[in-house]
């Protein structure tokens, strides 16, 4: 199945380019029935996301928890939860955060943030999505030049699966009109100068100009946890 979906990427590429978000949602739950499954880190595009799907036939979601989330972000996965009835599986590294540290002599997200990324988040991404043959993300493309290419449908040569991208085509406008419109719950921290929110230790308020991004890894070249490098060519 998936080699002759492969071969489909440019017919559904041209097909929903100029699709609205709902109706590709729509698509890949059809598509890919129980072979499909979304991650979310509760930003405000993953909650617009979520109220679509809200109207839709279900599909497994899931959040990387790494251990180091704000608490608003842990009591927004609650507010989901009882708005929409969605209940999204909390997937975690085998090690919890104290044990990890132990094992380093203590924290690695500053002196070492992509082996920390990658313990938390790739590589129980990778065990998760083994299980399914596409996923949905919320990435957009002007929210990185990293992102800038990504297509509403490609491969996800990095971890081996069809990836669906409703709102790449969606500017950061698009998504709060939505929000404000349908009354989505999103995180408080967006109200408190956080355009991007990852984990604590690594996310920072940005001011008036900056780029939504540069509050993530400050002071560091990094603007990717590496889910969405090499991974959105068709």
């Amino acid at each position: 199945m998936i080699v002759s979906d492969i071969s489909r990427l440019t017919e559904w590429n041209e097909r929903f380019e100029s699709a609205g978000p709902e109706e590709i949602l729509e698509w890949a739950i059809s598509q890919f029935r129980d072979g499909l499954t979304m991650a979310t880190a509760f930003g405000a595009e993953g909650c617009v996301l979520l109220d679509m799907l809200a109207n839709l036939p279900p599909i497994h979601v899931f959040n990387l928890d790494t251990g180091y989330q704000f608490p608003e972000t842990l009591e927004l996965r609650e507010r989901i939860r009882e708005r929409y009835g969605i209940t999204v599986e909390v997937v975690q590294s085998d090690e919890t955060v104290a044990e990890m540290e132990a094992r380093f002599g203590g924290p690695i997200y500053k002196k070492n943030p992509d082996e920390c990324c990658r313990l938390r988040k790739i590589v129980p991404l990778q065990r998760t999505l083994r299980n399914y043959s596409a996923w949905i993300t919320a990435i957009r493309r002007d929210q990185t030049s990293f992102r800038a290419n990504a297509p509403i449908v490609g491969w996800d040569k990095k971890f081996g699966l069809i990836k669906v991208n409703p709102l790449a085509n969606w500017t950061k406008r698009d998504v709060w009109e939505y929000i404000i419109e349908h009354d989505v719950p999103y995180n408080p921290l967006h109200d408190e100068g956080y355009p991007s929110i990852g984990c604590w230790p690594c996310t920072r308020q940005v001011t008036l100009g900056q780029d939504d991004r540069s509050g993530r890894w400050t002071g560091t070249s990094k603007v990717e946890c590496g889910l969405h490098v090499d991974g959105d060519g068709i």
